[in-house]
């Protein structure tokens, strides 16, 4: 069964911690071990995994990317979300994620991010859960 979580995203650019909204989903399925997949069915969001005890690293990554692939740089796309575009393949529509003993399999440090490039929006992000045979 494939779970639909809304996102509202309230920026052009941020990242969102997904964490905790994930994990309940893993809770309440009773899975004790297998993994997940996260898919974000849009072009202009992402998905990816990375450090969540410190919001600079966050704000880093966005810095890094808008220094990169600016928001005006001479694309043709008409909507003028080009930038929107290239971040959200840099970034990724999906991660995987082994869950263990009922909870996310996850580093120390790591948080699950939806990664918005073409916000505000409302959004969603689709979790499967695949239990062990």
């Amino acid at each position: 069964m494939i779970t639909e979580i809304p996102i509202q995203s309230t920026a052009r650019e941020e990242f969102i911690d997904i964490t905790s909204r994930i994990a309940r989903i893993v809770g309440s399925t009773g899975c004790r071990s297998g993994y997940l997949i996260c898919c974000v069915p849009h072009t202009t969001a992402g998905i990816t995994i990375n450090e969540n005890a410190d919001p600079d690293v966050r704000r880093d990554l966005i810095h890094k990317l808008r220094q990169e692939i600016p928001q005006s740089d001479g694309y043709q796309h008409a909507e003028g979300n080009s930038d929107a575009h290239l971040k959200a393949s840099l970034m990724g529509f999906s991660q995987t994620v082994l869950i263990e003993s009922g909870k996310l399999v996850l580093g120390t440090w790591q948080g699950i991010y939806f990664c918005e490039f073409d916000g505000p929006r409302h959004r969603k992000l689709l979790v499967k859960v695949i239990p062990d045979a």
